[in-house]
This record gives structure tokens, C-alpha cells and sequence, in this order.
């Protein structure tokens, strides 16, 4: 089954609905589905629970969303950076609420829920306030906490190439959450630089297989830089 393709980031994300969890890509801005972002913006959907690695880097993006008050929990690693004074802000009048994930957490959790895994112990955070109402146990010697998959009713990241049927392709650290958020969420929608017929990129370097990608954005052609550039991605 071909995944539904769109040149409309407003139809990719109509039925979004208020109170969803939503897991969006990026490690910063770097690989941030910002049209999708905005395109949620417009449509609407509040009390949002936003997972991302930040909480939003200046007035674009997530921070745009942030703003607009449409988020009530971010679940993230870094929620404080130099430019994140929106967070900052919202936080300090307690117009939001924070889930800080040490890092690597955030992206096994979101593997775990993509896997199938019902919960998995991890020595992070043992010892310090995130052990907080956590199950703790040894285990050979050192101890461990607790830790439960994070699900998401939709996922929105960002993506390099598509094809039609749905696999997809990074452009280096842009990769970052994407491909363990598009496992772990009820509905997946990508924007991707380009989009290519069946056949055009090459098995061995897909990174998301199609079966994970329910709706891509196409935001057009991209300029691949050059024909080295080309080849690496499509094969």
C-alpha cells in the first residue's frame, strides 16, 4: 500500500486532535519538521504533549507552537538553551509542564514503543531527583531504574528523500529522533526535501521502511548538490 503523499502540510495534519502526544524530530532545528509545525499551528489542536529533544530554539518551529499555547507537557532532554526563552518563560509562570528525560532515555524509551517493549531498566539517573517514584533494582552489583516506553499518538519529522511508498532517507544529523518516533507513534507524517518514484533509492540505504510512514509532505524539489550528493542518497 502506497503512503499517502501531500503537497498540503494542512491536510497532513487535520486530524490531529487536542490532548494527542505528538513526538516531533529534531535536535534543535537541525532535522525540525517547521512546515508541519506551523501547519498544526494553524489547525489548531491544544493541550498538546509534545516530546523533542529541546523545547523549542527562538520564535520558529516548536517554539512558534510553544507560543502559541498550544503545548501543555514537553517531555524533552534539554529544556534550556540560550535561546530558549520562550520555554523559559512559559515555565517559569507555570503555564507548562516539564518531564526532563536524560537523553539517551528519550530515545530507548521511544525504541522501546516501537519494539514492543513493555519497560527496560536503566542505570541513568540513579542517585539523583529523576529517581523520584521509579521502581529501583540491582542488578549484577549496580543499580537501575524503571523506565517506560514513551508512545505518541502522531509523529512529525523531518526527512531528506521519500518515495512513494514511504521509505525514507536522512540527511546526517537531521536524522537524529526521526526513525525511532516514526516506530513509536499511532501515525507518522514526514516532509521530505523530495519525493521519488518507487525504485529510485536504493534498499541499502533506506532508513525508515515505508510500513513505519503514513503521510509525507513533498515540499518540492531540492537542489541534491551535485551528482556525488545524488547517488549517496538515492543509490
Amino acid at each position: 500500500m502506497r503512503t499517502f503523499i501531500t503537497d498540503d502540510p494542512d491536510a497532513a495534519v487535520a486530524e490531529i486532535a487536542d490532548g494527542s502526544t505528538i513526538l516531533i524530530g529534531g535536535f534543535g532545528m537541525a532535522g525540525m519538521p517547521v512546515t508541519l509545525i506551523d501547519a498544526l499551528i494553524r489547525q489548531g489542536a491544544r493541550d498538546l504533549t509534545v516530546v523533542n529533544n529541546n523545547a523549542g530554539n527562538g520564535d520558529t518551529g516548536l517554539a512558534a507552537l510553544l507560543a502559541a499555547g498550544r503545548v501543555r507537557k514537553m517531555i524533552c532532554s534539554f529544556p534550556r538553551q540560550s535561546d530558549s526563552y520562550v520555554f523559559d518563560g512559559l515555565y517559569r509562570a507555570g503555564k507548562i509542564e516539564l518531564e526532563l528525560v536524560p537523553q539517551g532515555n528519550l530515545a530507548e524509551r521511544m525504541r522501546a514503543a516501537g519494539a514492543g517493549v513493555g519497560a527496560f531498566y536503566s542505570p541513568t539517573g540513579v542517585g539523583t531527583p529523576l529517581a523520584e517514584g521509579k521502581e529501583q533494582r540491582t542488578i549484577d552489583g549496580r543499580d537501575y531504574l524503571l523506565e517506560y516506553p514513551i508512545k505518541g499518538d502522531v509523529a512529525l519529522i523531518g526527512a531528506y528523500v521519500g518515495d512513494r511508498m514511504g521509505n525514507l532517507v536522512y540527511r546526517k544529523t537531521a536524522r537524529n529522533f526521526g526513525p525511532v518516533m516514526a516506530t513509536a507513534a499511532a501515525l507518522t507524517i514526514a516532509e521530505v526535501k523530495r519525493v521519488v518514484e518507487i525504485g529510485e533509492i536504493d534498499p541499502e540505504v533506506v532508513v525508515t521502511p515505508g510500513i513505519f510512514v503514513d503521510r509525507i509532505l513533498d515540499l518540492g524539489g531540492l537542489d541534491l548538490g551535485g551528482t556525488d550528493a545524488a547517488q549517496e542518497v538515492l543509490g
